[in-house]
């Protein structure tokens, strides 16, 4: 009899662990398939809550089948105690793993509300925006320039929230005095910049911050950064180049930069200016007359005077021959690979075309008559503004 008992009890024991672990890979099966989700979501994690919350939050939003399941796969995998605060962007059909990764792995967050802080050549815009999850684009909520407007409330509201993702864009062709006086104006930050930076020495491009982060920081980030994309410009220079030092590569990157807002044309304009340092030509460049006449501080807001084009500034190459003393902007990565390695043209003079790019020119012939079409342009448009 008890023979009998044990043996349908070692019966069912095998049945129990049978089905368990059915269960259990059915379990598995659940949290590594595709989830529910048909449409992307921001998951928001608050600072201080817990796995548990997160689940049911998923569950309630359409993105998980079981709570349940969620945290078990969270604990089996050893992640439930690595839960990181933040806004996360959780697209359509997501699995359970592959939330589970998202909302542990830390970083910057993903969705939500993004201030970006904006360091332009005429001005620094502050703009908050978030993401729409459905269509993945972000759709700016206010606007403003903080040495102008009025601050606004979201703008007061989001900036110290900890899921809002923080960024400041230097875009190309700054100047070192137009970054630091913009960093000085973002409130989130701290600290102060003793020493205005090397010009041409800060890399644009977006950076991360924090509030609280200090701003020489930031500045030193930007440095380091444009050190690598010299030193990486200047490794794959063409041999022939006539300039001797990385930082005549970074003077030449900054006249680029300044000359055309055209993309395709700075391998042409770098051709030119190369063409004619070969040559023994000054470079005849108005943006580095206007560097002698503002020292990058602040926008020069009107045309050349003939004055100016003939006085003799450290950066005039009207009056000086070669290269300026010192970069005129920070370049980006495409005008410093532009300058290491030009376009082979035969042209040795450019000048304006009436659609924002330039015409070029082999002979000071053609060139006249290039010119000759552009003052026609500039008398239309001045004829066309007046009204008549």
């Amino acid at each position: 009899m008890w023979r009998h008992i044990a043996s349908n009890a070692v019966t069912l024991l095998i049945v129990l662990l049978f089905l368990m672990g059915g269960v259990i890979l059915w379990g598995k099966g659940q949290y590594e398939a595709a989830g529910p989700l048909e449409q992307a979501i921001c998951l928001d994690v608050p600072s201080g809550t817990n796995m548990r919350r997160v689940s049911l939050d998923l569950e309630e939003q359409g993105a998980v089948s079981s709570s349940t399941i969620f945290r078990m796969g969270a604990d089996y995998a050893e992640k439930t105690s690595q839960l990181k605060a933040g806004s996360y962007l959780v697209d359509p059909g997501a699995s359970m793993e592959e939330i589970v990764d998202i909302v542990t792995r830390g970083g910057a967050s993903t969705c939500g509300t993004e201030v970006v802080y904006r360091i332009g050549v005429n001005r620094l815009g502050v703009q908050v925006r978030e993401l729409d999850p459905g269509t993945n684009r972000f759709e700016e909520r206010a606007s403003f320039n903080p040495a102008e407007d009025e601050t606004p409330e979201i703008y007061a509201e989001k900036k110290e929230q900890a899921d809002t993702r923080l960024r400041v864009a230097l875009a190309e062709g700054v100047t070192s005095w137009q970054v630091v006086e913009s960093l000085k104006a973002m409130d989130v930050l701290e600290g102060s910049v003793d020493e205005l930076p090397p010009e041409g020495s800060l890399a644009p491009d977006s950076y991360e911050v924090r509030p609280g982060d200090d701003r020489a920081e930031i500045i030193a980030r930007m440095q380091a950064a444009q050190e690598l994309r010299v030193a990486q410009a200047w490794l794959n220079r063409d041999e022939n180049l006539p300039i001797e030092t990385p930082e005549e590569l970074l003077v030449l990157a900054s006249i680029i930069e300044k000359e055309t807002g055209v993309a395709e044309e700075r391998g042409q304009v770098a051709s030119v200016f190369v063409n004619r340092l070969n040559r023994g030509m000054r470079l005849q460049t108005d943006p580095t007359v206007i560097y002698g006449v503002t020292e990058g501080k602040g926008v020069l807001g009107r045309g050349l005077r003939q004055s100016e084009l003939r006085a003799a500034t450290p950066w005039n190459t009207y009056v000086i021959e070669g290269l300026p003393p010192t970069p005129i902007a920070n370049p980006g990565t495409a005008s410093l690979e532009a300058a290491a390695r030009p376009l082979e043209t035969p042209y040795v003079f450019f000048v304006a075309d009436g659609t924002g790019g330039h015409a070029f020119a082999e002979t000071l012939d053609e060139h006249n008559r290039n010119v000759a079409r552009w003052r026609e342009i500039e008398a239309e448009r001045a004829n066309q503004s007046s009204g008549n």
